[in-house]
């Protein structure tokens, strides 16, 4: 078989994990002045950044560029992933200013463009989505010219909640599919793959001028064909942006790694994908749903 055909093809993984991480995975352990300040501001705004709750591999690097992304309502999530590193169980009840906290630290950090996530909230009304616009809207008024992203929960699938947050005109709206299908049930029993779809189509439907995003991230199972299939049906709903990256299990309590994908694999569906007509692709070990947000703004155009 070709080595193309086989990277196209893919397959569960064979033999043991090697005992060390491959070289590719390997990040300097941050540190650096930028990253201490923002450590602690988000600390003197008690504010929280899914760059930390997630253990993301890039924090020194996207901290010492002066970027971060902010993880609104709580640090605690309604649901358990298998694969996520956030603290799941009942969460505190909602804090009504942090939006104005999460305005402050933007301007305060002079900030271009601003990533803005949060935990699963199945436990209130909307689902979080006030939360997500009224930061929104007060970003854009206080930090004008800086652009905002949402990485938004699945909302359990409300189009009220959807239609919230994209009428106060997130530049970009990204929400992650995770994982092939085929995984779901073990990956990501809260969510429901059919559900990731209808968001795509609802979202480009309210508001068809605005990107969507979502991102993957490989070696929970999942073979190169069914993510492959997987990026077809994404631009079958008309998603602009797309990122892969590596799951990196967080404990032994969390899923299985089942292979380390390659560089070249990698290199393979960033060509694909660019093919199927994505704006733009972010594929490689160390990425992560905000890597490198600012450039996947530009290549989307706004």
């Amino acid at each position: 078989m070709g080595e193309t055909l086989y990277h196209i093809m893919g397959r569960h993984r064979s033999e043991p994990l090697p005992e060390r991480k491959p070289s590719w995975l390997k990040v300097k352990a941050p540190g650096g002045r930028n990253y201490v300040h923002l450590k602690n501001l988000m600390r003197e705004l008690d504010l929280h950044t899914v760059c930390e709750e997630a253990h993301c591999p890039n924090v020194g690097e996207c901290w010492e560029h002066g970027t971060a992304t902010f993880m609104i309502l709580g640090d605690v999530c309604t649901r358990n992933c298998a694969y996520c590193a956030v603290a799941h169980g009942r969460p505190p009840k909602y804090d009504m200013a942090e939006p104005s906290r999460v305005a402050d630290a933007t301007a305060q950090m002079s900030l271009r463009h601003l990533v803005l996530t949060s935990v699963d909230r199945d436990d209130l009304p909307d689902f979080g989505a006030w939360a997500f616009a009224e930061t929104i809207r007060l970003v854009h008024e206080r930090v004008p010219g800086c652009s905002v992203e949402v990485l938004v929960p699945d909302f359990q699938g409300s189009v009220d909640s959807i239609r919230a947050v994209l009428e106060a005109q997130p530049e970009i709206y990204n929400h992650n599919t995770e994982t092939v299908p085929r995984l779901y049930k073990k990956a990501r029993p809260g969510g429901r793959y059919e559900r990731v779809m209808e968001i795509f189509r609802v979202s480009k439907s309210i508001a068809p001028d605005i990107p969507t995003k979502t991102g993957m991230i490989l070696g929970m199972g999942e073979t190169n064909e069914e993510v492959l299939k997987t990026m077809r049906e994404l631009r079958e709903v008309d998603v602009d942006i797309l990122t892969l990256g590596q799951y990196l299990r967080p404990s032994n309590d969390h899923i299985e790694l089942d292979r380390y994908v390659t560089p070249d694999d990698f290199r393979m569906f960033y060509r694909e994908g660019m093919q199927m007509g994505f704006k733009h692709v972010e594929s490689a070990p160390l990425v992560r749903s905000s890597y490198h947000a600012w450039e996947q703004v530009q290549a989307a155009g706004v």
